[in-house]
């Protein structure tokens, strides 16, 4: 079992907007967020994802190729949130990893899902 904490902060959220050149009212216009069933500004998904993938180099070593990911959203994630990134072997082969991937806020589980990655080498 692998785990990693991250805190998410205004400063991610703009360089992900900037950086995608996606700003959705959702995750940067608070009075527009208020009125959604978020009933407030919700950090993009796919930066979660983003830090799910730096944890796949952090856990499986550099070098690591992260082949493919499905990630099921199940709870937003809010900025000022931890997050606690977990993963899980549960099928080596000779070719690649397949890494169960867990994304909590206390105790509450915002993302599910299923990576395959490339292991590299913990030594480097």
């Amino acid at each position: 079992m692998y785990e990693k904490k991250y805190l998410i902060t205004e400063q991610m959220l703009h360089a992900f907007g900037a950086a995608t050149g996606d700003f959705n009212p959702i995750h940067f216009d608070e009075n527009f967020a208020k009125r959604t069933r978020f009933e407030g500004c919700i950090v993009h998904g796919m930066l979660i994802g983003g830090l799910i993938s730096a944890s796949m180099t952090d856990c499986y070593g550099i070098g690591t190729i992260y082949l493919s990911q499905d990630l099921k959203f199940l709870a937003p994630v809010r900025v000022g949130d931890e997050v606690t990134i977990k993963f899980t072997d549960y099928k080596e082969g000779n070719k690649a990893t397949t890494v169960n991937t867990q994304v909590f806020v206390d105790d509450t589980q915002v993302i599910s899902g299923e990576g395959k990655v490339l292991v590299g080498n913990k030594n480097e």
